[in-house]
């Protein structure tokens, strides 16, 4: 993807993570896409999880498709199921940038609420991959349960913007073999994922 796509808007954060609401029903970047929002300064994101439910917590959906043949019809008899239930994506804050500068390390100030959240064009997906510094961040995350099928994802996404997508694998290799020098099962579980 060449251009920036707008997918929602921050609408819970914290130094560690921030919650983006999306503007269209079921229409979110996958799990391990790398996004950006905020201006002063630019705060970079990656999405490890995605849900789908209703607006207010207290009133959970109810099914209304016993007598329709296929799901599309559920929507075009209910067309108000696209103002009660949301999309939300929840993304780990890998870095930020300062005047031409990414900083792959913890942010010091959450992103605002409402800050529009956008997805990263894939020439700034390279800039950001071509260094792997905040692997770390997510490797230690306290806020994350599947975080190396996060990590592989984002990986692979990374490598099909690279001019020479073996060479950045083998590189990613290393770093992962670096951070997890002593979690031999687990690094080699992530390998096997990013070299499928």
């Amino acid at each position: 993807m060449n251009i920036n796509k707008r997918i929602g808007e921050v609408v819970e954060s914290s130094s560690l993570q921030f919650t983006v609401q999306c503007y269209d029903l079921y229409k979110s970047p996958n799990i391990g896409t790398l996004v950006k929002c905020g201006s002063d300064p630019q705060l970079f994101g990656i999405v490890y999880d995605v849900s789908n439910k209703s607006m207010d917590p207290a009133r959970r959906p109810v099914p209304r498709g016993r007598n329709e043949n296929k799901e599309e019809e559920v929507y075009l008899s209910n067309p108000q199921l696209n103002r009660l239930l949301i999309t939300e994506v929840n993304c780990v804050l890998v870095g930020y940038q300062s005047v031409d500068e990414i900083n792959q390390s913890p942010v010091s100030l959450p992103p605002m609420i409402h800050s529009f959240v956008i997805e990263c064009s894939d020439e700034e997906l390279k800039r950001f991959s071509s260094c792997l510094d905040f692997l770390p961040l997510l490797l230690e995350s306290p806020v994350l349960n599947s975080i190396d099928e996060v990590i592989s994802s984002f990986l692979i996404k990374s490598s099909r913007v690279h001019d020479d997508s073996s060479r950045f694998l083998i590189y990613a290799g290393k770093e992962l073999a670096f951070n997890l020098s002593g979690q031999l099962i687990r690094l080699n579980n992530l390998l096997k994922r990013i070299s499928k």
